[in-house]
């Protein structure tokens, strides 16, 4: 009677293991399900965003940064036609090697909303995504969809 209750004692035990290994798995299984992702929803707008640092932002502290070198064009020359056509082929380049497809660079303040460089139907955009950088006087946004 005695071996009888020790195999009993063993499975209550290895039941009881099992039990809160069951446990311990389902409550993991619940912590790591992934919650729905909406970084693809948002990808869009934070290409605008993105793209606006990488202009802003200078590479260490003696660099001049993309939208500084463009506004001392500008500036320098008084905004003449010239140096409004040189800024724009300048951003058009820029903007080019980031394969952005749908964009409009304007800079708003100085030149009243002057359209710098284009790509893609901005009346057929849909959403789009806009960022805002200033240097100087200088309001520069860019616009993607």
């Amino acid at each position: 009677m005695l071996d009888e209750k020790g195999y009993f004692y063993i499975i209550d035990a290895i039941l009881a293991v099992m039990l809160l290994l069951m446990v311990f798995l389902i409550v993991n299984a619940t912590i790591s399900i992934p919650s729905p992702d909406y970084s693809h929803d948002s990808k869009d707008i934070r290409i605008a965003q993105d793209t606006m640092e990488i202009l802003s932002g200078k590479v260490n502290f003696e660099d001049q940064s993309f939208l500084g070198e463009i506004s001392e064009i500008l500036k320098g020359n008084e905004n003449s036609k010239e140096s409004v056509r040189e800024v724009s082929k300048i951003c058009k380049d820029k903007l080019k090697s980031f394969n952005l497809k749908n964009y409009r660079f304007s800079e708003n303040n100085v030149l009243k909303g002057k359209v710098l460089a284009s790509s893609g139907d901005y009346s057929e955009a849909g959403d789009v995504s806009v960022a805002t950088r200033n240097y100087g006087d200088y309001s520069y946004s860019l616009s993607t969809w």
